[in-house]
């Protein structure tokens, strides 16, 4: 899939594309109803399927301070919009020009006279340009008068709730990997490369993958089941612990997975981890002994949490 940067012009084939417009953070439910839509429209019309997202997400920009809060890569997102069946992923680079933009020079200046657009689809909620000024309405007015079409997606509910990024987190962060996993339509995943660390799930007889969390959401700190995807494509199972790892000094927090029968070297790989179910909080161990049994135990956990994979 083609990655297109925002700040130039879309030329030639991909001119006169659909765009699916929005941040599309976790690409979940919701977000695939709007991608969707616009690859059907480009299917029906022979034009070219492009998805528009932000980066940084425009809450970044404007609040740098806030916790991490992402639930997908850039990469991830390609990917993901790859599947749905998107031409090229367009990233608007949320910078201080792009804030101060207005909802008409949005629309005219950039999705018509920079990006080409034949059509744009949003979700319900989407809103843009300097202040939030822009929203579906506005869309639909200018494409009346200028001769684009617009479609907005009507929200996917799960339940009696609509589906959003913000019940995601908020599921996550009581680890609850099962209700994250149907909005989104997979499992909570996080990509990164393996780093060395300290050893100690070596010593313990459980080595590890250690990974940084970057810029994503922190889920609940404990253990999880999880599985892991290797470059190569190979999928294995194991359990990780998230969080601070209270029983060393100093504190460091890590994503830290440990697959079973697994003995080969990761380091310098960038592999994707999946949160599948969350077994137990962090908690702290004075007694080596203790730790290994408790570490055994979890193993037990997550190889039944995952028998059926």
């Amino acid at each position: 899939m083609i990655r297109l940067d925002g700040h130039h012009r879309i030329e030639a084939p991909l001119r006169g594309g659909v765009i699916a417009l929005g941040n599309f953070d976790g690409f979940h439910a919701g977000h695939q109803a709007v991608v969707g839509r616009a690859v059907r429209h480009a299917t029906d019309e022979g034009r070219p399927a492009i998805v528009a997202t932000f980066d940084p997400h425009p809450v970044r920009f404007f609040k740098p301070d806030v916790p991490p809060f992402r639930l997908t890569t850039l990469d991830q997102r390609q990917e993901l919009f790859a599947a749905a069946g998107a031409d090229a992923m367009l990233v608007l680079p949320f910078d201080a020009a792009l804030a101060a933009t207005s909802a008409d020079d949005f629309i005219v200046d950039l999705l018509l006279d920079r990006y080409g657009a034949a059509g744009v689809v949003t979700g319900a909620d989407f809103v843009f340009g300097k202040g939030r000024g822009g929203n579906v309405v506005t869309l639909a007015d200018h494409a009346r008068r200028l001769g684009f079409f617009t479609e907005m997606v009507a929200p996917v509910d799960d339940a009696d709730e609509v589906i959003s990024s913000s019940r995601i987190r908020e599921a996550l962060q009581a680890g609850d990997c099962a209700t994250a996993a149907r909005l989104l339509t997979r499992p909570f995943t996080v990509r990164g490369v393996v780093q060395h660390g300290d050893k100690n799930g070596r010593l313990l007889g459980f080595p590890t993958a250690n990974i940084d969390m970057g810029t994503y959401l922190r889920p609940r700190y404990g253990i999880y089941a999880v599985t892991g995807k290797l470059p190569d494509g190979r999928v294995l199972k194991g359990a990780a612990n998230l969080g601070i790892r209270p029983s060393f000094d100093p504190p460091k927090e890590l994503l830290e997975p440990h697959f079973f029968d697994f003995a080969e070297s990761l380091y310098g790989q960038e592999i994707d981890v999946a949160f599948r179910a969350f077994i137990r909080p962090e908690a702290m161990y004075d007694d080596m002994d203790a730790l290994m049994a408790q570490i055994a135990a979890d193993c037990d956990a997550a190889k039944a949490l995952l028998s059926d994979l």
